[in-house]
């Protein structure tokens, strides 16, 4: 499950770590968006690659945040080290935070790009209880969207009974609604946690915990370990394209009307929370 600058990440000690938390005041996350968004769309359309980056996103660990098909928008000034000289001092940076989604080389293979949201920061302890993560001992709030995948269990077929009962003259009817098979490709089912899972694990200098959204369709963190700082290829920030590549695959339309149809025209501009 593959999905797609470098900077200083201020240390933290385990006795410095504050109480974890997901909140920030609305004025300043409003106003972080709206200058990173405009920083980046201006840079995006002057071919400024090395501030912006875009990626497609080809699995489902981030849903129903990210969607399978879109293409985003990567900001990766934010992160990097602050440079001297004024066009730089243009530039909106900070740290990496808890809940940042960020895109990243994946640690077993740099050469792939992954998108996850940050859950423990450098020096934090996390353990993962089931659906809940615990920081430092304390249970990390979270509003996460939940899916839910399509599927059938042994005793769906082709058609189904959706009631069976007498009718008045005493003959007996059934009557059947149709079912359809819904492929989801294949899946990528880890065998278990290995580091975070069940027991605390210490997040290491200069290196972040991340997980997707979609607990039950990603591998993460909790299956090979931590992301260091120097991974980091940036903030997601903006949906600049959608499109349902399956539905437009099963169709016979040419490429222009699939494009037309299959693009999801309301994910367009979407702000990456």
């Amino acid at each position: 499950m593959t999905e797609p600058s470098m900077a200083h990440a201020s240390e933290i000690s385990p006795a410095a770590v504050a109480p974890p938390t997901t909140a920030r005041a609305p004025k300043s996350v409003l106003r972080e968006y709206f200058e990173s968004a405009v920083v980046t769309v201006i840079m995006a359309l002057f071919g400024m690659t090395f501030v912006v980056q875009a990626v497609k996103v080809p699995t489902g660990s981030m849903q129903n945040n990210i969607l399978i098909g879109d293409h985003l928008l990567v900001n990766k000034f934010i992160f990097a080290e602050k440079r001297e000289g004024f066009f730089w001092r243009l530039f909106p940076y900070r740290n990496v935070r808890r809940g940042d989604v960020v895109v990243f080389k994946y640690p077993q293979n740099p050469e792939v790009n992954y998108v996850k949201r940050v859950i423990g920061l450098p020096g934090e302890t996390v353990e993962v209880r089931g659906t809940r993560v615990f920081i430092n001992g304390r249970e990390l709030p979270e509003h996460r969207l939940y899916v839910q995948h399509p599927g059938f269990d042994a005793e769906d077929s082709a058609l189904r009974i959706v009631r069976e009962e007498p009718s008045p003259d005493s003959a007996r009817y059934r009557v059947y609604w149709e079912s359809y098979h819904l492929d989801r490709g294949d899946a990528n089912v880890p065998s278990g946690g290995r580091y975070a899972v069940g027991r605390p694990f210490h997040v290491p200098e200069r290196a972040y915990f991340v997980m997707g959204d979609n607990r039950d369709d990603s591998e993460d963190s909790r299956f090979w370990g931590t992301v260091p700082r120097d991974y980091m290829v940036g903030r997601a920030l903006v949906v600049y394209w959608s499109y349902d590549e399956r539905a437009a695959a099963a169709s016979g339309e040419n490429l222009a009307l699939k494009i037309l149809r299959y693009t999801r025209w309301r994910r367009v501009g979407t702000l990456i929370r």
